[in-house]
């Protein structure tokens, strides 16, 4: 068993905290006026998927959790359940979507991801930093509007609603952060 403390945290490193085992997305050493510093981290839980903020002091010890990686590839829903493919031995495994959590939201057909496994027993999968989707639906922009941080809500072919930048239309393909469901840039336009 590793252990580490707060001062080894990296991101993508995998920790036991409270028996539930995190993914650390984002840490801050802070040290405020009074008192010990501390660590600020965002987790992202690896069997929920849902994303927590933490503050521990520093100089806390965890143990650290090696995952072993087996790439899939997103095929298809089938009710409530997500069909991943392993793509060494080609078999279909079918996941529950409250397993997926937050990772749910960003799924497209083919989009190869991580599945995390621990001792043989799968726990979740790890998307890609970003993803690629189409916008299927957002209100026109307003023509001469070109102030650069007004942003506007779109839904995506996902179904997941982002805030993006007003020229982007209908139609139009963007890049998205997957761990903070945040738009990067415009990839193509619809034009």
């Amino acid at each position: 068993m590793v252990t580490i403390d707060t001062s080894e945290f990296r991101e993508g490193l995998c920790i036991k905290v409270e028996d539930e085992i995190y993914s650390i997305l984002w840490y801050q050493h802070h040290k405020p006026g009074k008192g010990g510093a501390v660590m600020r981290t965002k987790l992202r839980n690896i069997r929920t998927g849902s994303i927590i903020e933490r503050t521990f002091k520093s100089g806390e010890r965890f143990e650290v959790v090696d995952l072993v990686k087996k790439k899939k590839q997103y095929m298809y829903q089938a009710g409530d359940n997500y069909v991943f493919m392993d793509m060494e031995t080609f078999e279909e495994i079918q996941i529950p979507k409250k397993q997926l959590g937050e990772a749910a939201k960003f799924l497209k057909e083919n989009v190869e991801v991580e599945g995390l496994y621990l001792n043989e027993e799968f726990l979740g999968i790890e998307l890609p930093t970003s993803v690629e989707l189409k916008v299927i639906h957002t209100v026109p922009g307003i023509r001469g509007d070109s102030v650069s941080n007004v942003m506007k809500p779109a839904t995506l072919e996902t179904g997941v609603e982002i805030l993006v930048p007003l020229f982007v239309e209908v139609g139009d393909i963007v890049k998205v952060d997957t761990r903070t469901g945040e738009y990067i840039e415009r990839v193509e336009s619809k034009k």
